[in-house]
């Protein structure tokens, strides 16, 4: 199961996302849920570093991704729109499949 964990800051806004597991939908390199989550996750810290020109703090290695955006950026109408796509993304999937995907809200610690 891919378990998605998107965490919140102490004002409630997103300030990172922690990832890990395999979806178990099919075989590696033909699962196309774990490809999805993959892909939304990618693609927010492509569209963060890229587009909105933030410094993203973390990590990707085969089947974890860690990703923090710095406090100053969190209020920015661009990072808000792009993190809270992937939640939204990431919730509907786990939503059509539940078996494989697992999404969590937390606090940051």
């Amino acid at each position: 199961m891919v378990t998605v964990t998107f965490r919140r800051d102490s004002r409630n806004r997103l300030s990172s996302v922690f990832a890990e597991g395999h979806a178990g939908w099919a075989d590696p390199g033909e699962d196309v849920v774990c490809a999805a989550a993959s892909a939304i996750l990618q693609a927010a810290w492509l569209g963060l570093a890229e587009h909105a020109r933030v410094d993203v703090d973390g990590e990707r290695t085969g089947g974890r991704l860690a990703m923090r955006w710095p406090e100053a950026a969190r209020d920015r109408d661009d990072v808000r729109a792009i993190v809270a796509t992937a939640e939204l993304s990431i919730a509907q999937i786990a939503h059509q499949f539940p078996k494989n995907v697992a999404v969590r809200s937390a606090k940051e610690p």
